[in-house]
């Protein structure tokens, strides 16, 4: 049964005549303007063998949306790849492309007539994939003109904000955001570019290398890789130092030639912004180790690492409760339950808030610990005790706050701890 999210869009689709020459591009708006109103970040589009099924993410879950007959996924998958710019014909091999587009925002009265209200403009990456029942694609939707634009905007922790502000006024060294996938690296990153275009009002050279790029920056020259011409993160890198550059982003360091040429730029004097897969701070440091980097390359190139996750906030509807097994184990002196009404979608959680610990290579014993290789577990220990807030602290106080569940967390975090 489709979620709530998918009503206004079950709705729409059903109004569509598949024998209509203009079923797919109607469809495909459809569908793309019910996600941006539910405010999903991905879509997927699954084809099996009786249908392509439509689901959305949502803070974080994945969502049933709707189904489409089998016999119009092609053509469906064929219109996104037209938007994005992409080949058509080629359908036994991955292709990732970008849209940028007016999305309407749809809404629906008593009689559920559906009107167009106004236009957001969205920006939109779309990745296809061959499967044993034809092409499947992924949308993710990126944060809309106006949202998410600044470090205010985020949700930082107040004792996060103010140190990564003076940290982005630094002229040399890395600052990595690490996280899982949709943990909203990539937007902390852009938050951090243009707080540094709007500080230095053009009087700092700003650049990027991007596996695409996926928001335009004013202020900054952004370029993404070529792979066909031998253009990937590493060599963008080295022919971007030829730029006279002060900052420069790259997209995300995946491997070891990516990660020594951007931690080689910053420490040659470039300030440089990073993604990175990691599950915490220390971890950060004990993967770019496992790649190869040596530790007095990490000790003096890293600024700081910053690792964030997304958890789901509790709506208004959620009851407090005095089982213990609510607790799920955490060390925390509450537990509220999510119970679901007509607001949250019937899920228990509206909008998702920032989980993030901050470790600062410049401390003494955590520069001697990377040095002297030390593991993980025991880095991590160390930026304890030199004040970093870490991810379980902060996940127990959310939850004694009523601003998470036990449950969340472990949906999260784990239960590794």
């Amino acid at each position: 049964m489709p979620h709530p999210v998918g009503d206004t869009l079950e709705f729409k689709l059903q109004g569509l005549d598949p024998d209509l020459p203009d079923y797919a591009p109607q469809c495909v708006e459809a569908v793309l303007a019910a996600a941006h109103e539910a405010g999903a970040t991905d879509v997927h589009l699954q084809p099996t063998g009786a249908a392509l099924e439509l689901k959305f993410r949502v803070d974080g879950v994945l969502l049933p949306a709707a189904a489409l007959p089998a016999g119009v996924a092609g053509n469906v998958i064929a219109r996104l790849k037209v938007l994005a710019g992409l080949l058509t014909y080629h359908t036994d091999r991955p292709q990732e492309g970008r849209i940028v587009r007016q999305v309407a925002n749809l809404s629906h009265g008593k009689t559920r007539q559906i009107a167009n209200l106004s236009h957001s403009e969205v920006e939109m990456r779309v990745c296809t994939y061959p499967t044993l029942h034809g092409e499947r694609a992924v949308v993710r939707l990126f944060a809309g003109a106006g949202r998410y634009q600044r470090l205010d905007d985020l949700g930082l922790p107040e004792d996060t904000v103010g140190p990564l502000q003076k940290l982005l006024g630094e002229t040399s060294g890395a600052i990595l955001v690490s996280g899982p996938a949709g943990s909203g690296k990539t937007t902390t990153v852009y938050a951090c570019l243009r707080e540094i275009a709007r500080r230095s009002a053009g009087a700092r050279s700003l650049v990027s290398i991007e596996d695409p790029v996926e928001v335009a920056v004013d202020g900054v020259a952004q370029s993404q890789i070529h792979q066909p011409s031998g253009l990937d993160l590493a060599a963008g890198l080295r022919f971007l130092m030829r730029q006279d550059p002060e900052v420069i982003m790259v997209g995300e360091i995946r491997d070891r030639t990516t990660a020594e040429e951007a931690l080689r730029a910053s420490l040659t004097g470039h300030l440089v912004l990073s993604t990175f897969h990691a599950g915490s701070a220390a971890e950060t440091i004990g993967r770019l180790s496992d790649m190869g980097i040596e530790p007095y390359v990490l000790r003096s190139g890293v600024l700081a690492i910053l690792n964030q996750r997304l958890l789901r906030r509790l709506c208004t509807c959620a009851e407090p409760s005095e089982r213990p097994e609510d607790r799920l184990g955490l060390d925390v002196r509450r537990a509220m339950v999510p119970r679901g009404c007509a607001e949250c979608g019937q899920t228990g959680y509206r909008g998702r808030f920032l989980l993030v610990e901050v470790l600062v290579l410049s401390r003494s014993e955590l520069a001697r610990a990377v040095l002297d290789r030390r593991d993980t577990p025991t880095i991590e220990r160390l930026a304890a005790s030199s004040g970093m807030i870490g991810r379980w602290s902060r996940a127990y106080r959310a939850v004694d706050q009523g601003l998470t569940s036990s449950a969340e967390v472990r949906r999260v975090l784990g239960f590794s701890t």
